[in-house]
């Protein structure tokens, strides 16, 4: 985590406790866990602790999605289960960044093409799940090798631009939209499509469903806060 954090030393914290805990390949029963195999899924949840390190907030380490066999790249789907999440998006080189601010029972759609790092401004635990494919590894490469996202959110409030940065895009403000052809919304919580094939086709086949990533997220400047898909 040293290498995307605004301060790498963290501003003389501990550098052996752990920031978040991440917990994959979930399932209650055997039944539902044959399911999610037999459509290349899986059930992950993240903890994410309240904390600082240094002058900012806790936060993911951050990555991208690779292309599938038709060179569109990977979505995902996360639920805010208890806590307050902020989601920073960017596409791959910064031309767009979207910070979606998300509560409990908030599903957010993270569109092809957009990396994204999962922040806790809160004061208590964040807790969060997601479905995603299993047909790939996700690339934290990208994130690494420019010091982490095109910006920091520190503690005091603000968003700091990450110099490894030349000219990103600023920020929009989002906030999370149902997509009805996804099957999400407040009152659907993620683990209920486990079993319904239409409502996560999209995670492997991102490919057919381009006019409903354009929607996945609602913008409070009430412009299309996610680009048509690429």
């Amino acid at each position: 985590m040293a290498e995307v954090l605004a301060e790498p030393m963290g501003a003389g914290g501990d550098p052996g406790r752990p920031l978040y805990f991440m917990y994959r390949d979930l399932a209650r029963n055997d039944h539902d866990r044959a399911w999610l195999e037999g459509h290349v899924l899986r059930y992950d949840a993240t903890v994410i602790p309240p904390g600082r390190v240094g002058g900012e907030y806790v936060k993911t380490k951050g990555h991208f999605h690779p292309e599938n066999r038709v060179g569109v790249r990977f979505p995902e789907v996360y639920e805010v289960v208890t806590g307050k999440a902020h989601f920073l998006l960017q596409t791959w080189m910064a031309d767009d960044v979207v910070l979606v601010e998300g509560s409990a029972g908030d599903v957010v759609v993270i569109p092809p093409g957009y990396g994204h790092v999962t922040i806790n401004p809160g004061e208590e635990e964040l807790v969060l799940a997601n479905i995603v494919s299993t047909a790939f590894s996700s690339e934290y490469g990208p994130y690494v090798k420019r010091h982490g996202a095109a910006y920091y959110e520190m503690a005091d409030g603000t968003l700091a631009p990450n110099p490894a940065y030349e000219d990103p895009a600023p920020i929009r403000l989002a906030a999370p939209a149902a997509v009805p052809a996804f099957c999400t919304g407040r009152k659907s919580p993620l683990y209920s499509l486990v079993g319904k094939e239409k409502c996560l086709d999209y995670l492997n086949r991102p490919e057919k469903y381009g006019k409903a990533f354009s929607g996945c997220l609602r913008d409070l400047a009430e412009q299309p806060a996610c680009a048509p898909m690429p």
